[in-house]
Order: structure tokens, then C-alpha cells, then sequence
């Protein structure tokens, strides 16, 4: 059977797992495309949604770097969590959009992962008068922090600094990058449509000016059974 490909298709395919094409791509191609075409930094959060389904269980990943890298700084922010866990979960529950909310420390940063319902901006607006207290001894220990403390005397700022700092949630429809890239630059919605060949180098300019991101808006449902409905299938009984 003839190679319908042929050497050349072959060779151009390989190119990406050779290391002196790495090397060139790392050092000299991306560099002068970030030069050439740089995009603008995406914002942080979810985008509001035409349908209203679309707006339920969003997601926030909020990465604040610790100004203290050490362990002796990771446990100070620990302990400033710890020390108001009651008030945290209370005012949590007080705001009455949020599914669940967890804090981790991953490396050098402290990090809020929640899934809540409805608009970003009224779900942190919300979150500042039931925790911003907790928020406030919590900042103390992150780097930017102090600019927006107390967060109830800075909305605004605290708003704008989360989205900042929340992960830039990656289309889930990969073309929609395009429309992304264009709204950050003015550009006009109803423009010539984009050449699909280019979406590759758009998303490596995309990842340079936003190296931390969500995969999309992540997997969403409700569970279609009960607990009771899954212990009573393997026989567990309560």
C-alpha cells in the first residue's frame, strides 16, 4: 500500500519531539512571536453566560502568593485560617450561593478553590460583608494584600484584585480564544473570521501572558442518585 503521507508529512510531524527544534521554539520562535502578536493578560473567573443554566456551580481558583516562602510563613497563614475556621464556615453559609468552598497551600501559595452561583463580582461583593474580616487577617500574610485591607473600606479594588489573581478559565470551545484575544484588544466581534491554522501559536501567545489557568469551566452536574439509593445497591445498609 503506497505512504499516503510521504516522507515530508512525516518529517514535519516528528518536528515537535525533536530537541533542537525544542530548543529553537523555546529560545527564538516563541519570543519573536511574543514580540510580533503579544496578547493581553485574560482575566481571572468565569464569564457570564446568555443562559441562565450556564450560570450555575462557576468556579473560583484564587492563587495568592504568601509573602513569606518559608515554612514558618506557610504556617502563619494557616494558623490566620485556622484561628477563625467558625466564622469562615458561618459566613460561608451566610452567603447562600455557595456549593463548597476549600483552602489548600500549594507550593508558595494560598489558594481558595469554591464552586458558588450566579455573577463573580456579587459573589465576592457578598463574601466581604459575611468574611472579609477573615479575609483581612488572611491578607496580611499575601503579597498585594495590605493595598486592599480592610476589604470592606475597598471594595472595588479587592473585586478587581481577585479577579487578578483567579485563575483565567481556558474557553471550552477552543476557537472561542479568538474572541477572547479580540475583546482584550478593542478589536471588532463581527471581524473576518481567524485562520483555524493560527490557534495553535494563539494559544502558546495566550499561555505566555497567562502561565497559570482552569481548563475550561470544568465538569459540572448534580448527582443522579442519593446516598441512600447507592448504599442500598451494595448492600450496606446504614
Amino acid at each position: 500500500m503506497a505512504d499516503e503521507e510521504g516522507w515530508l508529512g512525516r518529517f514535519v510531524d516528528n518536528l515537535p519531539e525533536q530537541g533542537w527544534f525544542k530548543f529553537l521554539s523555546n529560545h527564538f520562535v516563541v519570543p519573536y512571536w511574543v514580540w510580533r502578536e503579544p496578547k493581553a493578560k485574560l482575566p481571572g473567573g468565569p464569564r457570564m453566560a446568555v443562559q441562565p443554566g450556564e450560570n450555575l456551580q462557576r468556579m473560583m481558583n484564587l492563587v495568592m502568593p504568601l509573602k513569606d516562602r518559608s515554612p514558618i510563613g506557610r504556617a502563619k497563614a494557616t494558623l490566620a485560617l485556622g484561628q477563625s475556621v467558625d466564622t469562615l464556615y458561618a459566613g460561608l453559609d451566610n452567603v447562600g450561593t455557595i456549593h463548597f468552598a476549600r483552602f489548600v497551600i500549594i507550593e508558595n501559595n494560598l489558594c481558595m478553590m469554591s464552586v458558588y452561583d450566579g455573577d463573580f463580582d456579587s459573589y465576592v461583593r457578598d463574601f466581604i460583608v459575611s468574611i472579609g474580616n477573615v479575609f483581612d487577617a488572611v491578607l496580611v500574610h499575601v503579597e498585594g494584600g495590605d493595598a486592599v485591607i480592610p476589604t470592606k473600606q475597598n471594595v472595588e479594588k479587592f473585586v478587581d484584585w481577585i479577579h487578578d489573581h483567579d485563575l483565567f478559565q481556558m474557553p471550552d470551545f477552543a476557537t472561542d480564544l479568538f474572541d477572547l484575544q479580540d475583546e482584550a484588544q478593542n478589536l471588532a466581534a463581527n471581524r473576518a473570521p481567524h485562520d483555524l491554522s493560527s490557534l495553535s501559536r494563539a494559544l502558546v501567545l495566550q499561555l505566555h501572558a497567562n502561565p497559570n489557568f482552569a481548563l475550561g469551566s470544568g465538569f459540572r452536574s448534580y448527582a443522579g442518585y442519593s446516598a441512600a439509593q447507592i448504599r442500598s445497591t451494595f448492600g450496606m445498609g446504614w
